[in-house]
């Protein structure tokens, strides 16, 4: 579909709005989805969905309104924007506060991520023919359960608003991956696959064809695996599993409406609160954490938010203290900041929340293998399995599907239902190595919850395997 045909309708009632708020935007949405899973050797799913709508904002003396339409006639245009100033003006009525908005930049800019080959152009028989080979190669008699997937999603977007910015973006998401699943003292799975900004392409790089040897000999070795000792370590965490540490415990309590209470209703709040900005000892001198939308090829990344700010990086964490929020124009205000991007909405019947962008852990200088020659006692910790954390973020505990035992700076046997625990920032803190740039690796989280109504959002996080001293591990009963 080509919006060009709607924008004169669009362009009208944002002007019409520039004469009577203090500010209004619209986001066209346009959402391609297409996901295959093939199980045991039969396709099991097999969807594709499309949907198209936009939304409204309007700010009326400092009060939010919003409203939203899949007809995308002039009469539905100009009735939406209507209704969305009616209902800004009736929320000023009950208004405590004027919402402000921090400054921003005029943006006339189209970005489209960079795409060899559309993924949704690719003949349906094709992408069966990947997903049973890949099926066909993880045969194996005592591994029952064999699953694998492709999931593919296009977003087009179309911005305006009251400030004079246009902005067109079209990102297009590939990801492919596997389990299998076995049975010995208990049911045990092992995976691998991920998620990219990028087009068809993407499945040769992922190449899961080369995983399946060892997927299936690690669920296998799981079967017959001991389960960890209770007890104090050392541990290293693979990048995979990081990235999910960093998603729950530095990720979401770095936003700053959960911080300032307005998110807290449906998925919590932060320990993060604001008096730490600038002083807290998040972690250790090794952990520096960055958000960076700028990313071509992560989920995480893009060209603008949906307040029309431009994508960019952020600190986060520099040197162990916390130094940033993710933020919006509207929190950016509070903390007299310009916003850095952070605002995105799921669909166009959705208004924008603050959001993850690529939350990434920068890497070390160390050799993986010289960490693990460190350690006399430890743990090696690959690929989350479970995850619990409380509303502030604070106390977790995460299962991985495999681990492994290291004795005298060697990985030795493999360890089932292996756990860590640990309170977030005394976890981080206890951080004393990060492996280097060679093992640094960006991995796709392709839905992430927040608001209410809920909305699922399409997040990233860079991580290298990393070393923490002294971590509370055991095993799930």
């Amino acid at each position: 579909m080509d919006v060009s045909e709607y924008e004169p309708s669009f362009l009208e009632v944002i002007d019409s709005l520039k004469q009577r708020t203090d500010y209004a935007d619209l986001r066209w949405v346009e959402h391609t989805h297409e996901y295959i899973e093939v199980k045991n050797s039969e396709v099991v799913a097999l969807a594709r969905s499309s949907d198209m709508g936009f939304g409204i904002r309007v700010l009326y003396k400092g009060a939010w309104g919003f409203a939203s339409s899949y007809d995308l006639t002039p009469d539905s245009i100009r009735g939406v924007a209507e209704k969305a100033l009616s209902i800004a003006q009736a929320s000023y009525r009950l208004m405590r506060e004027p919402v402000r908005l921090a400054p921003e930049d005029v943006h006339i800019d189209t970005y489209v991520n960079p795409v060899r080959v559309d993924p949704f152009t690719v003949a349906i028989d094709d992408k069966f023919d990947l997903l049973l080979k890949v099926d066909s190669a993880l045969r194996h008699p005592h591994i029952p359960i064999r699953e694998v997937f492709m999931d593919l999603w296009r977003e087009r977007k179309l911005f305006i608003n009251t400030e004079g910015s246009k902005i067109f973006q079209n990102i297009t998401h590939t990801g492919a991956g596997m389990q299998v699943t076995a049975f010995g003292e208990d049911m045990q799975v092992r995976s691998y696959g991920n998620f990219k900004s990028a087009g068809y392409e993407y499945l040769e790089e992922l190449n899961l064809i080369s995983h399946t040897d060892r997927v299936k000999e690690e669920v296998l070795a799981l079967t017959k695996a001991p389960v960890p000792d209770e007890a104090v370590k050392d541990i290293i965490i693979a990048g995979d599993q990081l990235a999910l540490q960093i998603h729950e415990s530095c990720g979401h309590p770095i936003e700053l409406d959960r911080v300032l209470g307005t998110e807290a209703s449906f998925y919590g709040t932060s320990f993060l609160t604001l008096d730490k900005l600038g002083k807290f000892q998040y972690g250790s001198k090794h952990v520096n954490i960055v958000a960076d939308a700028t990313h071509k090829d992560a989920l995480g990344g893009f060209g603008y938010d949906d307040e029309g700010v431009k994508a960019q990086r952020t600190d986060i964490v520099r040197e162990g203290i916390f130094v940033g929020y993710l933020t919006s124009r509207e929190t950016a205000s509070i903390l007299g900041q310009r916003s850095n991007g952070a605002m995105r909405a799921s669909s166009w019947n959705r208004i924008p929340l603050i959001r993850m962008t690529s939350i990434d852990l920068e890497p070390g200088e160390w050799e993986l293998e010289d960490m693990i020659a460190d350690i006399k006692d430890g743990i090696y910790f690959e690929t989350n399995k479970s995850w619990s954390i409380d509303e502030k973020r604070l106390n977790f505990q995460f299962g991985t599907e495999i681990a492994w035992e290291i004795k005298n700076g060697k990985r030795r046997q493999v360890l089932r239902n292996a756990i860590y625990t640990g309170i977030t920032p005394e976890f981080w803190r206890s951080c004393d190595a990060i492996a280097n740039r060679k093992y640094w690796q960006i991995y796709g989280v392709p839905g992430c919850g927040k608001g209410e109504p809920g909305q699922s959002m399409r997040v990233s996080h860079g991580a290298a395997p990393a070393r923490f001293r002294k971590v509370r591990v055991g095993y799930k009963k």
